[in-house]
């Protein structure tokens, strides 16, 4: 099963956050090769395109709710309703290109935003639901990291019956059940967590929805992942908390966007609009629709 590139690009975070990186993210970046002789012309030649045929495409993950999925054929979740609202403002139509989780996010990158997939299709003009790294950042230079929207973070959902008194911790795990999404960072985190004594406990699901009808289910007495995971899957008999997490390095990150370098007054729209929306509180009510927590980005 392959990992949502947000737990990818969290899961290099972890490995950033080495000491060798606290003070220059970008100590030990080599430069890659710049396009040679390109013509002015090229710059913001794409978002005068997209005035133009009056639309822009916005790649997202597929089956990956709240964020971004399709009902009956209708694209729905946060990130599809945030896209419209960059496309709105821009003043076209949001179409949406539906693509599943590569290896890594730098795949997920190249696929969609600056080269295109090796088979077939082609590149969006902006991609949803990208973390924001910046050691990672040093190191793909073809893309324009911009646009953040929103911050998530790791939470505990649990069954109330189960913990009546005290909400779990990571600890309660070596004896309790808890469900993760199958590769996911919650599931890397619990299954070495205290030298991999939780590691039996730990119950892999394909999705965290189907972790998160599990524990309603009563299959399994919590789940880790995404805050906005677990509310979106929660029930009335469910709480959610977010404890510390000892060895945790990174349990927040920020969420943007990605827009293929050559087209700096494309990311520079998009970023206005997105800016605006956090402005208007327009994004926050995007959140609030799908019966989820707004946790703005600090910008």
């Amino acid at each position: 099963m392959k990992r949502h590139a947000f737990s990818i690009a969290l899961t290099f975070c972890l490995w950033a956050g080495h000491p060798a990186f606290a003070n220059d993210p970008c100590a030990d970046h080599i430069p890659q090769a710049k396009p040679q002789n390109a013509s002015r012309d090229i710059v913001g030649q794409e978002l005068d395109q997209i005035i133009d045929q009056g639309h822009m495409l916005f790649a997202v993950y597929e089956e990956f709710p709240p964020y971004s999925w399709e009902d009956a054929g209708t694209p729905r979740g946060v990130d599809i309703d945030i896209a419209r609202l960059i496309a709105a403002d821009i003043g076209v139509e949001a179409r949406f290109n539906f693509v599943d989780a590569g290896e890594t996010l730098e795949a997920d990158l190249r696929n969609n935003i600056w080269q295109g997939p090796i088979i077939s299709g082609r590149v969006a003009n902006v991609m949803m639901r990208v973390p924001y790294d910046s050691a990672f950042a040093c190191r793909v230079e073809q893309v324009v990291f911009t646009g953040q929207y929103a911050m998530e973070s790791i939470a505990i959902a649990y069954r109330k019956d189960a913990y009546p008194d005290e909400k779990p911790v990571p600890a309660y795990f070596r004896y309790d059940t808890v469900a993760v999404e199958n590769d996911s960072i919650s599931d890397f985190y619990l299954s070495s967590f205290a030298g991999g004594q939780m590691k039996s406990n730990v119950v892999h699901f394909t999705t965290m929805a189907d972790a998160m009808q599990a524990l309603a289910n009563s299959d399994t007495m919590a789940a880790m992942g995404p805050l906005a995971q677990l509310e979106y899957g929660a029930t009335d008999k469910i709480g959610i908390h977010q404890p510390p997490l000892p060895g945790f390095a990174v349990g927040t990150w920020t969420l943007g966007v990605a827009v293929n370098f050559r087209y700096r007054p494309l990311s520079y729209t998009v970023d206005d609009a997105i800016f605006a929306g956090l402005q208007d509180g327009r994004i926050a009510a995007i959140y609030e629709s799908y019966g989820l927590r707004f946790q703005p980005p600090v910008r």
